[in-house]
């Protein structure tokens, strides 16, 4: 049943669709007509309702994948295809401590949030000031914000704090510098994950690793295309997301 405070997705069809927070006093306009919010209050997922219009929609509740793509985004975000194996990939669970270099506009500080909670604390550190404010925003509209603390700070300079943490995921453009901080501050036997756009990095990210002591480490890339079915045929969609980065994983050894 949806509350006062909320957020909800509307949804009209595959293009009309629009996240919100449920505030009585407020009111929704669409090319489809308007709506108020209020109306909202009590009613059960998935209920079809009208606008002033009589134009139908329905009542979704959000997934986390929502959630990402529709930050306020002053970055590039981390796409919910690579979040998925990026935590999969890791022992990451409820009551996991994880790191994160690399804030950005906060799409995976939400996965990692949700992830974690109850009992677990994401540590998020960005080096810019206005990323961290806007991640923030971000984070707490999901209500979120109280398993992850914000760090502004330049890893690569000043280190990390927290220790024996249980995975590092890191989204800089320069991996192998941060990665001497990642080692001190993880846990052994434990996950690292870095995400880079380009060849040239992951291959010094890579380099960097084994010179640290980690090993198993893969590197793959994520492709999805959905799928058009129609009653003249079934085919390939035109556009889909192809690349969008190169994963790294690699787990922490301790040497003899």
């Amino acid at each position: 049943m949806v509350k006062e405070g909320d957020l909800v997705i509307i949804y009209f069809d595959e293009k009309s669709e629009f996240l919100l927070e449920v505030r009585k006093m407020l009111s929704f306009s669409t090319h489809c007509g308007n709506i108020k919010l209020a109306d909202l209050v009590g009613q059960d997922y998935g209920a079809e309702m009208k606008t002033h219009l009589g134009k139908p929609y329905y009542l979704m509740r959000p997934s986390i994948f929502d959630l990402m793509m529709k930050v306020r985004r002053q970055t590039t975000i981390i796409y919910p295809k690579d979040a998925g194996l990026m935590l999969l990939k890791t022992a990451v669970g409820p009551g996991s401590q994880v790191v994160e270099i690399g804030t950005g506009s906060g799409a995976m500080t939400i996965a990692l949030a949700n992830a974690v909670r109850p009992q677990g604390t994401v540590y998020t550190y960005e080096r810019r000031l206005e990323f961290v404010e806007n991640s923030k925003r971000n984070v707490g509209r999901c209500g979120l914000a109280e398993y992850v603390r914000f760090r502004h700070a330049d890893v690569a300079a000043d280190g990390i704090n927290e220790k024996n943490v249980d995975a590092v995921f890191i989204d800089v453009p320069e991996p192998w510098a941060v990665i001497g901080a990642a080692a001190g501050a993880l846990a052994s036997g434990h996950h690292l994950v870095s995400l880079s756009p380009n060849i040239e990095q992951i291959k010094k990210t890579k380099e960097t690793l084994e010179a640290r002591n980690f090993r198993r480490i893969e590197i793959c890339e994520i492709l999805v295309r959905e799928m058009l079915l129609r009653h003249t045929g079934t085919r390939p969609r035109e556009r889909s997301i192809t690349h969008t980065a190169y994963l790294v994983f690699a787990q922490k050894t301790t040497p003899a």
